[in-house]
C-alpha cells in the first residue's frame, strides 16, 4: 500500500470511494435518507474543492484508491487543525489502512504546527478515532445538529 498526495485526476475515484463507503458502512448508524443526501454532495468537484485548502492524501493498493484523508486549518487558525474526509473502502477496513492514513496526517505540517486537532466524526468512525488517541470534545458523546460527534487531540 502506498499513501500519496491527491491529484485532481483522482477526484472521480475518490468520490466513488467515499460514496461507496458511506452507503455500506455509515448506513448502519444513520438513516438511509440522510446518507443519500450526503452521497449526493460527495461529488468529484467537492473532493477537488476540499483538496484546494487541505492536504489531501489517498491510499492505494496496486494502483486502486482504497482510502483517503485530509488535514487542514481549523477555521483558518495557525495553531489548530482539523481532519476531514477519512474513508477506507469497507473490504479494506480493519487492515491497518485507516491507521496508516492517520499516521500520515499526523506527520503533516498542519498537524505538527497545531496544539489541537479536531475531527468532525461520524458515529461510525468514533471507535476508530478513540483507538487512535482522540477523545470527545468537551466530553460530549452525542451527535450535534450536523449529526457529527466532535472529537479532538491536544498536543
Amino acid at each position: 500500500m502506498v499513501i500519496s498526495r491527491f491529484k485532481e485526476e483522482q477526484a472521480k475515484e475518490v468520490s466513488d470511494l467515499i460514496r461507496t463507503t458511506i452507503r455500506i458502512s455509515n448506513t448502519k448508524d444513520y438513516p438511509l435518507e440522510l446518507m443519500e443526501q450526503l452521497i449526493e454532495s460527495e461529488t468529484p468537484e467537492h473532493v477537488i474543492e476540499r483538496a484546494s485548502w487541505t492536504h489531501f492524501y489517498v491510499a492505494q493498493d496496486e494502483g486502486r484508491i482504497v482510502g483517503c484523508g485530509a488535514i487542514g486549518p481549523y477555521w483558518g487558525k495557525e495553531d489548530e487543525s482539523s481532519l476531514f474526509t477519512i474513508f477506507v473502502l469497507p473490504e479494506y477496513q480493519g487492515k491497518g489502512i485507516g491507521r496508516s492514513i492517520i499516521e500520515t496526517l499526523e506527520n503533516d505540517m498542519f498537524f505538527l504546527r497545531a496544539k489541537r486537532i479536531e475531527i468532525p466524526a461520524s458515529i461510525t468512525g468514533v471507535p476508530f478515532y478513540l483507538k487512535m488517541g482522540y477523545h470527545y470534545k468537551n466530553g460530549i458523546t452525542t451527535p450535534d445538529e450536523e449529526h457529527l460527534i466532535r472529537m479532538e487531540k491536544n498536543r
